[in-house]
This record gives C-alpha cells, structure tokens and sequence, in this order.
C-alpha cells in the first residue's frame, strides 16, 4: 500500500506536509537512536490519519469502535485523533504493528514509561522541518546528543502551551514528564 499517497489525498496540504516532515524526522531520530527507521518513518507518515476529522466525529468513531477514553481526552477534542487514529490505522489500513499503532496513541498526550519508538515519533512531531515557533531550533539541536533532554524540553513547552489556553493537562503528560526527569537524574543529566 502506498501510505504517502492515501495521506495526500485524505488530508489537507498543510497537514499532509506535517506528516511528511514528521516522516523525515521520525527516521533521522530512529537512526540516532537505534530503532527501526522504517517503521518510523512509517509511522510519521500515517501519525495524524484521523487529524482531519471533527471532535464529533471522533468521537462517534470512538464510541462505535469502543475505543477507551479517559474524561480529558473526550473532552479535549485535540487529543481525540491520536487514540482513535491508532485503532483507525488498523482497522481501514491494516497496519497491526504494535509499536506504530501504541506510539500513534499516544504522541499528543505521552505517557509514564515509553519505548524509544514511542518517544522518536513524539518528538519527531514537534521538532519536523515545518515547525516554526521559539524555542524549535534549541529542542532541534538537543535531539541530536540527548533525546530525553530534547524530549523534556519539548514536554515542557507543550505543558506551558497548555497552561497558557487554559485547557486540562492530561495526566499521561505529567506521568511523561515526571519519568523523563527521574529518568535524566538518575543519569546524573541533571
């Protein structure tokens, strides 16, 4: 199957040109990081195939799928497209590969304890060519010497981000920080 064009034609320019980024990134981390960079890249590709639908939608799919959402996530419509995406790849695509459907649940919110997979593909999200906000170039640069600095770093601004709109914080985010921060001192990086 030939994902980049399903993505083209199933998601706007703008997106389709984040998934492509993100593609990229995910694979030059795997590299640096000694994961598989095919999947990786993969899972880029195909890291928002539920991004473009509505909050309504999503969550109709959801319930109809009987994907488990915790109150936050149905709430905060912005996070529904990764858990229900994940079980979307599967079910319309066929992609059963557990490593790429986990990471793409959970590459908005994070979680307690991911895989080095899982975390590629997070920050491949933040840091993809595209990506222009302050502050990018710093966590871009921390990527290429220390993931989990990069990774704890780009946590933190997405944390702030959340704070200064006024949304909940989920609590696989907190969860995601709180590891990186025990995990970087007891590495003596901090």
């Amino acid at each position: 199957m030939n994902y980049i064009s399903l993505m083209e034609e199933k998601l706007d320019r703008e997106l389709f040109e984040h998934c492509l980024g993100t593609a990229k990134a995910a694979a030059e981390l795997a590299e640096r990081y000694g994961v598989d960079s095919e999947k990786a890249y993969l899972a880029g590709i195909v890291h928002d195939y539920a991004k473009s639908l509505s909050g309504q939608k999503l969550l109709e799919l959801a319930d109809r799928l009987q994907v488990p959402l915790d109150p936050i996530t149905r709430q905060q419509h912005k996070l529904l497209h990764a858990p229900v995406g994940a079980v979307l790849l599967e079910k319309e695509l066929g992609i059963s590969d557990p490593d790429i459907l986990k990471a793409v649940a959970f590459h908005t919110t994070g979680h307690d304890g991911m895989s080095t997979f899982e975390k590629v593909l997070y920050l491949a999200d933040y840091i993809e060519e595209n990506r222009q906000f302050e502050g990018v170039e710093e966590i871009r640069k921390a990527a290429k010497s220390d993931l989990d600095l990069a990774l704890l770093t780009a946590v933190d601004r997405a944390i702030q981000s959340i704070l200064d709109r006024y949304l909940m914080l989920h609590p696989n985010s907190v969860a995601f920080r709180n590891s990186l921060l025990k995990k970087l001192a007891d590495e003596n990086k901090l």
